[in-house]
């Protein structure tokens, strides 16, 4: 498997990837969004090949904390994997690689809301709990979906707020169930 970042000329397979895995167009719409909006840059395009075969695709935008523009932070959403290809360490590969190419780059913290039984594999942890309050609220039963992973020792701690994200993933459709 390789994993590369995304060009503009793979936003065919990118799309193709994201409305596999899901089964419906949100999420493809979602990206091509993202991917046009500059408020969510700058983005990470991650795209996991099986030989000449797209199977995977992970996007992380750009998210500031209200008030603050000074620490560097990400979100990561979505992420997709080719039905045939999941349960294979394919989503994980691109969570790492996105993981270090952000780090990297100088990004400080980066947040998910997802399942909480797969992200903390990764590193995430429950973010309400240390101080950073979702776009849209979360009810209690689903709090530990909302998770951080801190890049750089000793920023959680330094900093907390609500959580704002681009345009485009700060309406509230991509908040809810």
């Amino acid at each position: 498997m390789e994993i590369r970042e995304a060009k503009d000329s793979d936003i065919n397979e990118v799309l193709s990837v994201e409305k596999l895995a899901f089964g419906y167009d949100k999420e493809a719409k979602l990206v091509s969004d993202l991917l046009g909006d500059e408020s969510a840059k700058p983005t990470l395009s991650l795209l996991a090949f099986d030989g000449d075969k797209a199977i995977g695709h992970i996007l992380f935008t750009k998210v500031i904390l209200s008030g603050k523009n000074d620490t560097p932070m990400s979100i990561l959403a979505p992420l997709a994997v080719l039905p045939e290809n999941q349960k294979q360490g394919v989503g994980g590969k691109l969570i790492e690689k996105g993981l270090e190419i952000l780090k990297e780059s100088g990004v400080d913290l980066v947040f998910v809301l997802g399942h909480p039984e797969y992200y903390p594999k990764f590193g995430f942890n429950p973010a309400g709990e240390l101080g950073f309050e979702a776009p849209y609220h979360i009810p209690p039963e689903c709090a530990e979906a909302w998770m951080v992973q801190e890049l750089r020792p000793g920023v959680i701690g330094s900093v907390k707020g609500k959580v704002q994200c681009s345009d485009e993933l700060n309406k509230p459709e991509h908040w809810r169930e």
